[in-house]
């Protein structure tokens, strides 16, 4: 089946190629990179049904000119699955429907997973301040922001791709997705 996706795949490959080049001079000091550090740089806010992304105050400076875009690619923390046994579960039911096939965490988009790394694509509804309002996104109150990228239709986008069919099959609500 062909269709047309944004691309946020090339933003987390990206964005570990950037984590890798600096983890390289790091080695090159007498570092690894097998391990590095990652911080969050906000956190995500669910409160009556508005959503925001608070960035911390000494972050804010990085936000200059994010609001001339209307999305945002959010990078963010799976904090609620941080415990070695969802961290060790490598294959799923994709979207928690057990009628897909066993499939690997990197194959799909599950929460539990080694590295717990989310990623959205969010409407920008304002940004005041530190405080971007968005439509809405695939994590919970307090999830860790560890970094915000424009969203950029022409980089960001890939035409004509192949995806297998239980991907473009309605999510199901209950987490019956892990495999033990």
């Amino acid at each position: 089946m062909k269709t047309t996706f944004p691309s946020p795949y090339i933003v987390i490959v990206c964005v570990i190629c950037l984590i890798f080049v600096a983890n390289l001079a790091q080695c090159n000091q007498g570092g690894s990179v097998d391990t590095f550090q990652v911080f969050a740089v906000g956190k995500v806010k669910k409160d009556s049904g508005i959503t925001t992304i608070e960035i911390y105050k000494e972050y804010a400076d990085a936000l200059l000119g994010l609001d001339q875009f209307s999305h945002v690619i959010v990078l963010y923390w799976f904090h609620k699955n941080d415990i070695p046994e969802k961290r060790s579960v490598l294959r799923v039911h994709p979207r928690h429907n057990m009628s897909n096939p066993l499939t690997g965490v990197f194959a799909c988009h599950s929460p539990c997973r080694p590295n717990l790394i989310g990623l959205s694509v969010c409407k920008i509804l304002s940004i005041k301040g530190n405080v971007i309002r968005i439509d809405s996104i695939d994590a919970f109150n307090d999830s860790p922001v560890i970094d915000l990228k424009s969203y950029i239709p022409s980089m960001d986008k890939i035409q004509n791709t192949i995806v297998p069919k239980w991907a473009t099959r309605p999510r199901l609500s209950c987490p019956s997705e892990i495999v033990k």
